[in-house]
């Protein structure tokens, strides 16, 4: 397959606001793909590269060589062959020698393939083909039902050897994709609700469980063996120990659990979130870490057990078999009612102990890994929306030399791109300045006066009093009064808030 191919069918996705008429461009790029093409075309389309980061930064792409002459001839192997190479790279003169691959690369490729291999490399390709649209166009690519390529996904955790068993055996081929036990999945998801009464009145008789202020956490056990991943399906095995001593002590031959992680004080109260996460980046003097700050695990859900998947069975079902299987001690505070007052007494307790709210789950459903679905519904007393940071503004006074101002994005599905809500500088500790100042410099793409143009790849949890109208920005709205909660290095830009949940919002509280 020529990546020309894939430039076009980029280009084809990006020019249309339709969902569906951007499944059927891709579905049909799809269909073209030779064995063994599929899971890397699918990567690409879906602006993602197999290798993840490779170590090329906008410098490197900034300038690219004159384009090739039609007609095009680069092969999608190739590419992939020369990006691999690249990655490879390591040690003295490396940074060169990635410049002068990259350069030899992008010099074979016409000017279409060049804008579509800048933009990929950038991490750019924002054409609105996320993972929701890919796995309808893989399902109409290879004819077979969304619901089978999603169980698929979310059993594999990567959609590009779902593709590619779909289009080489259709369903026999996702048939073999089966929950295994060391190998993450993707986790469930919920979906917001603006109050308690909204979230009852959408499910009742309902689970109701604290919605803890920490991290999530996916927690294998296969004999002595214990793996934790994060809600990224990062493996953070040898960095939280607490947690793998925990799981390992539990009566159980084999398990998948779903839970939090999270850094408690003396009181039992919940640390700042960036305390928590502080602890998953910590990859050296791991036990220092641990004893300076401990980590505390909470279970709420059971995926298997000692042979059986229960990924299916209702949700009273995996709460009695976690009940059975894991002491109280480390299980989230649940209660099933279909009583309101119950339910808001509830709510009181787990804001009263510094939690964030509750969520609301329905009793009958399955565990629908990768999905946000209706039968989760979280209740959040504060406004907090995940956004994406866009640019960033050089500080004053004691800021000086940090950058400190955030311009915050919300995602805008339609495009694929993101829709500026306004600027924050609250909120940001002298340890968070430094750390963005350092890591935005990383996914600078260009600058504007005090303005450094960044990358939209960082998320940030931002806390707000409201929203208001304002012909300021594009989206037509602006967050008041937003200040920053804390960074989530656990969500991708695509798992950010969207335009029209913000306008919703606004929409509820004119």
């Amino acid at each position: 397959m020529l990546l020309a191919e894939l430039a076009a069918t980029s280009e084809r996705v990006a020019a249309t606001s339709s969902r569906r008429e951007k499944v059927a461009a891709l579905a049909e790029c799809l269909r073209r793909a030779c064995p063994g093409e599929a899971a890397l075309a699918t990567a690409y389309l879906a602006g993602t590269l197999p290798q993840g980061r490779i170590g090329v930064g906008w410098a490197s792409l900034r300038e690219p060589p004159p384009p090739a002459p039609p007609p095009p001839a680069l092969e999608l192997a190739e590419v992939e062959a020369a990006l691999a190479e690249v990655a490879a790279l390591a040690g003295p003169g490396s940074q060169a020698a990635r410049r002068e691959r990259l350069g030899s690369l992008l010099a074979r490729a016409t000017e279409p393939e060049q804008r579509f291999l800048v933009a990929l490399l950038a991490g750019e390709l924002r054409q609105g083909a996320l993972e929701g649209v890919m796995v309808e166009a893989v399902a109409e690519a290879a004819r077979v039902p969304a619901a089978s390529v999603r169980r698929a996904l979310m059993l594999a955790g990567d959609l590009g050897p779902v593709a590619e068993a779909a289009l080489a055996e259709g369903e026999a081929g996702l048939a073999r994709f089966r929950l295994t036990v060391l190998r993450p999945l993707e986790p469930m998801l919920a979906q917001s609700a603006g109050s308690l009464d909204e979230a009852l009145a959408r499910i009742s008789p309902a689970a109701l469980e604290w919605k803890l202020d920490g991290a999530r956490i996916q927690v294998h056990r296969l004999g002595r063996e214990v793996r934790a991943f994060t809600r990224n399906l990062a493996d953070i095995t040898e960095r939280v120990p607490e947690l793998v001593e925990a799981a390992r002590a539990l009566p159980l031959a084999a398990a998948i659990l779903d839970g939090e992680a999270i850094a408690l004080d003396g009181a039992g109260r919940p640390r700042p979130f960036q305390e928590t996460m502080s602890r998953f980046g910590s990859r050296v003097n791991v036990e220092q870490a641990r004893a300076a700050l401990p980590l505390s695990v909470f279970f709420f859900d059971l995926l298997h057990v000692d042979g059986e998947d229960l990924l299916d069975r209702p949700a009273r079902e995996r709460a009695r078999a976690l009940t059975e299987r894991v002491p109280a001690a480390l299980r989230v505070p649940r209660v099933e009612t279909d009583d309101l007052e119950e339910a808001r007494g509830f709510l009181v307790g787990a804001l009263e102990r510094g939690h964030e709210g509750v969520l609301v789950k329905a009793l009958d459903a399955p565990y629908e890994a990768g999905r946000r679905g209706a039968s989760w519904l979280k209740v959040k007393v504060a406004h907090t929306l995940d956004l994406v940071v866009l640019a960033a503004e050089w500080g004053h006074g004691r800021r000086r030399g940090k950058l400190s101002n955030l311009h915050l994005g919300a995602r805008d599905p339609g495009s694929g791109g993101f829709v500026m809500l306004g600027k924050t500088f609250k909120g940001l500790t002298d340890a968070m300045l430094a750390w963005q100042t350092e890591r935005l410099l990383e996914l600078e793409v260009g600058r504007r006066g005090n303005v450094v143009d960044v990358r939209p790849e960082l998320v940030v949890e931002v806390a707000f009093d409201g929203v208001q109208a304002s012909p300021r920005y594009p989206g037509g709205v602006a967050l008041r009064f937003a200040r920053v909660k804390g960074y989530r290095p656990d969500k991708r830009p695509e798992e950010a808030d969207t335009i029209e949940t913000v306008r919703a919002i606004h929409a509820d509280s004119a």
